[in-house]
């Protein structure tokens, strides 16, 4: 009769397939991590130097749309270099969002400092994103306030500042921001609300547009309200505290 033992796997003699099984799987998941920041910083490396053709926002904006039924939604966007966007427009940018983004490297701990405290206090919550901290998660991440995307946001950010010149990061930014409901970049948004070039945005319509990046879906550049019109006039006097076009010759 044969012995039963023998058409069975011994317990003993899977041990070793086990943990062998496991090792390779630690070594993957070890490998994870590695993997990421070098396809991160490798995909940072290359949008140094290629125009990004859509960003995560934009997908996000789409899949929703269609999420909605709204099958003939489609994003707006055109890219324009830096000289081909008015001047206007970064400096107003810069007004509104982050008047250290020449001299920070990519969190301005000063704001970050102010937000926090005025938070504490209660209220409306207070934001401290810089433009580098923007075009990180515009470009490359999902929208939420989740440590793990926060993190993620802070990893693309140092690669960003660490591979691009400020100027690139502005001119990223000046294209891929919204600036109403599917309407991303300066050239989209130029022609959407005036029928006008990037290059021509006179400094009032620069500083609207500045002025409805917090929540490009309530405000609108084009009929401007009240709060758009105040804020417009700020961005228009900080800009020329700024010292105008000189402070971007100095990002060069």
């Amino acid at each position: 009769m044969p012995d039963p033992q023998l058409n069975h796997e011994s317990p003993v003699a899977d041990v070793p397939l086990r943990r062998s099984r496991w090792r390779r799987w630690r070594r993957w998941l070890l490998a994870l991590p590695l993997l990421f920041a070098a396809g991160s910083a490798l995909q940072v490396l290359v949008l140094r130097f290629v125009d990004p053709p859509f960003s995560a926002f934009m997908v996000t904006r789409q899949l929703d749309a269609w999420g909605d039924g709204q099958w003939a939604f489609h994003p707006r966007y055109a890219w324009r270099d830096f000289d081909r966007i008015a001047p206007a427009l970064p400096l107003s940018m810069i007004a509104a969002e982050d008047q250290r983004f020449a001299t920070h490297s990519g969190f301005d701990l000063q704001a970050i400092e102010k937000a926090r405290a005025h938070n504490e206090r209660g209220g409306r919550l207070r934001g401290a994103s810089t433009i580098s901290q923007q075009v990180s998660k515009n470009l490359f991440l999902w929208s939420g306030r989740s440590y793990v995307r926060k993190g993620i946001e802070a990893w693309y950010t140092v690669l960003i500042e660490l591979f691009w010149p400020k100027q690139r990061i502005l001119e990223v930014y000046a294209n891929i921001a919204e600036f109403g409901d599917g309407i991303y970049g300066a050239q989209a948004a130029s022609q959407a609300f005036w029928g006008i070039d990037a290059s021509r945005l006179s400094g009032d319509q620069a500083a609207r547009l500045a002025a409805v990046l917090p929540a490009p879906g309530r405000y609108s550049a084009s009929r401007p309200g009240p709060y758009v019109q105040r804020r417009a006039a700020w961005i228009q006097r900080q800009v020329r505290q700024l010292g105008g076009t000189a402070y971007l010759d100095e990002l060069e």
